[in-house]
């Protein structure tokens, strides 16, 4: 299944984000690799800068889908004010569809 995990940064923490950002890249591209990674990319603010992260994750379950979440340097650094994690069905411009 998929999950949607969806993270909003502290405020003022964009140079934590800055900081941490090769080894949240390297994590993804892990994810990727193995498979798990759907889909991902920042939410931006009014300034077009990142405030947030929407990560897509193939998971067994929740619970797996939380542990993918909370081992992401960008979790383990602090940034996040707040961290949601939902199931999500792709079902338009899927691209095994395409």
């Amino acid at each position: 299944m998929i999950f949607a995990i969806i993270c909003q940064d502290k405020p003022g923490h964009l140079q934590v984000r800055l900081d941490a950002r090769p080894d949240h890249v390297a994590y993804l591209n892990g994810l990727n690799e193995k498979g798990a990674l759907k889909f991902a990319g920042p939410f931006l603010d009014e300034n077009e800068k990142p405030c947030g992260s929407l990560v897509a994750v193939e998971a067994a379950d929740k619970a797996a889908a939380e542990v993918i979440a909370a081992a992401d340097p960008y979790a383990q650094v602090g940034l996040f004010a707040s961290v949601e994690i939902r199931p999500w069905n792709w079902v338009f411009n899927k691209p095994e569809n395409a």
